[in-house]
C-alpha cells in the first residue's frame, strides 16, 4: 500500500495534523477508539484549551521551540472550530475551557476534520517495524491479525508520552526516535500526585482547601487535596512538573488569610475561645486536628501572647514536607521531557536529520501545565506538522 502520509497516533495531536495534511494520509492507532486521552480529560468533559495559553506556560529545554507553532494556531483557532461544531462550552477557572456536554464532542470534531479532509483512520491497528527508504519509510503494520506494509513519503509520530500505561501508553514514539537517532531529554511524569511514607496524611484523605505550593524554581496558588498517598490537586499537579527527588516543598496554608490580624481581632472580642476552635473557622477541623500535634496547639486565645500567634501563623505559611515520590506514570497526566526539540524544525516539527519525519504533541519535549495547555500543544503542533506537510505538494 504506497500512501503519502502516515500519521502514528489518533490523538489529539495525531487527528489534528490529518485533518490539515492533505490527501492520501492515513491515521492509525492500537486502541479500539480514538482519542481516549480526550475521552477521560476534564472528567469527561475535556478542557480542550486554555484562553490564556502562550509559551510561559510550557516547559522545554528550549523555552522558544513552541512559540512558532502557538502563533500559528492559537487557542481562538481552536475555539472557533469547536463553536462552529456547535459544540457548548463554558470557562471554569483560570481561563480554563470545557465542554457543556461531553468530550466525546471533541473526538467527533476531529474524526469528523480529519474524514472531511480525505484521511483514513484505522484503529486496532499495531506497529511491527519502520524502515527507510530511499523515498521515504516503509511501515509493517499487524491489523486484524494480518501484517499489512504501508509505503510512505511522510510518517509523523503522534504516540504521545509514557503517561497512563493502562490506556496503551507505551513509550513507542521514543523508540522510534532512538532508531532515527533522534535525542531524547530525560522523560518522567508531569502533572502527579505526591506520595508520602507510612500513610501520613491518610487521616486527611478527602480534605481540600485553597493553598501555595512551592520550591525554589515555582509556585502556584491552587487547591490542595489531601490522599490516602499523599497529596493531590492543582497546586500540587502543576509543581510535580518542577519538583525533583529528594527536594523539600512548602505548603502556605493560608495564601491569601490574614489570620494573624484576625485571631489578634478575635481574642480582643471572645478570648475565652479554644485556640483550635478558632482556627476551624479559618481552616478545616480535621487539618486543625492533624496539626495540633505537630504545632503543639493548645490553650485559649486569650492565653497566646502576639509573638505566639506569629509563629503560629508563620507556621502556617511555611510548612516544610519532603514527598517520597509520585504516582508515577501510572496517574500521571503527562510525560515531561521527550524528543529534543533541538533535533526538530519549530516551524514544520521534522527532523532535521530525516527528511519526512515528524514529532508532534505529548512526544516532543514540550509540556504544558495543567488546565487545557498540553491539549494546545496538541492543536498547534498538529497543525504545524500537517500543513508544512500539505505544502510539499
Amino acid at each position: 500500500m504506497q500512501i503519502r502520509t502516515l500519521i502514528l497516533g489518533a490523538g489529539a495531536a495525531g487527528m489534528m495534523c490529518a485533518r490539515h495534511a492533505g490527501g492520501s494520509t492515513l491515521v492509525i492507532d492500537h486502541a479500539k477508539a480514538p482519542g481516549e486521552k480526550i475521552r477521560i480529560s476534564g472528567g469527561g468533559r475535556c478542557n480542550f484549551t486554555n484562553m490564556y495559553a502562550g509559551p510561559a506556560n510550557y516547559l522545554s529545554q528550549n523555552p522558544h521551540f513552541c512559540k512558532s507553532a502557538l502563533a500559528r494556531y492559537t487557542q481562538w483557532d481552536f475555539i472557533e472550530l469547536v463553536s462552529r461544531h456547535g459544540i457548548a462550552w463554558h470557562e471554569k477557572t483560570l481561563g480554563q475551557l470545557f465542554c457543556d456536554g461531553s468530550a466525546k464532542q471533541i473526538i467527533a470534531l476531529l474524526v469528523d476534520e480529519l474524514r472531511a479532509a480525505g484521511a483514513d483512520l484505522w484503529l486496532q491497528t499495531s506497529v511491527e517495524s519502520v524502515e527507510r527508504t530511499a523515498n521515504g519509510f516503509r511501515v509493517t503494520l499487524l491489523r486484524e491479525g494480518r501484517r499489512q506494509a504501508v509505503s510512505c513519503r511522510n510518517l509523523v509520530l503522534a504516540t504521545g508520552g509514557k503517561s497512563i500505561p493502562k490506556m496503551g501508553a507505551t513509550g513507542l514514539a521514543y523508540d522510534l526516535a532512538r532508531q532515527f537517532e533522534l535525542p531524547l531529554t530525560e522523560t518522567r511524569p508531569a502533572l502527579v500526585p505526591f506520595t508520602f511514607p507510612d500513610g501520613r496524611f491518610k487521616p486527611l484523605a478527602g480534605v481540600a482547601l485553597p493553598a501555595r505550593l512551592s520550591n525554589d524554581r515555582t509556585s502556584f496558588d491552587e487547591a490542595l487535596l489531601f490522599t490516602h498517598r499523599g497529596l493531590s490537586g492543582p497546586s500540587v499537579l502543576q509543581l510535580s512538573s518542577y519538583w525533583r527527588e529528594g527536594e523539600a516543598i512548602t505548603v502556605n496554608l493560608i495564601p491569601d488569610t490574614p489570620l494573624f490580624d484576625r485571631l489578634r481581632e478575635q481574642r480582643q472580642a471572645g478570648g475565652g475561645r479554644d485556640l483550635t476552635t478558632e482556627l476551624s473557622r479559618h481552616l478545616p477541623a480535621k487539618l486543625v486536628d492533624f496539626l495540633t500535634p505537630v504545632l503543639a496547639l493548645k490553650g485559649r486565645l486569650a492565653d497566646q501572647s502576639d509573638a505566639a500567634l506569629r509563629t503560629l501563623c508563620e507556621a502556617l505559611e511555611n510548612w516544610q514536607l519532603l514527598p517520597a515520590g509520585t504516582e508515577g506514570y501510572r496517574t500521571a497526566e503527562v510525560t515531561l521531557g521527550g524528543i529534543d526539540t533541538d533535533a526538530l524544525s519549530s516551524k514544520t516539527m521534522e527532523a532535521k536529520s530525516v527528511p519526512g519525519l515528524h514529532a508532534i504533541g505529548e512526544a516532543v519535549d514540550v509540556t504544558g501545565w495543567l488546565g487545557g495547555y498540553n491539549f494546545q500543544w496538541a492543536w498547534s503542533s498538529g497543525f504545524a506538522a500537517g500543513t508544512a506537510i500539505a505544502a510539499t505538494g
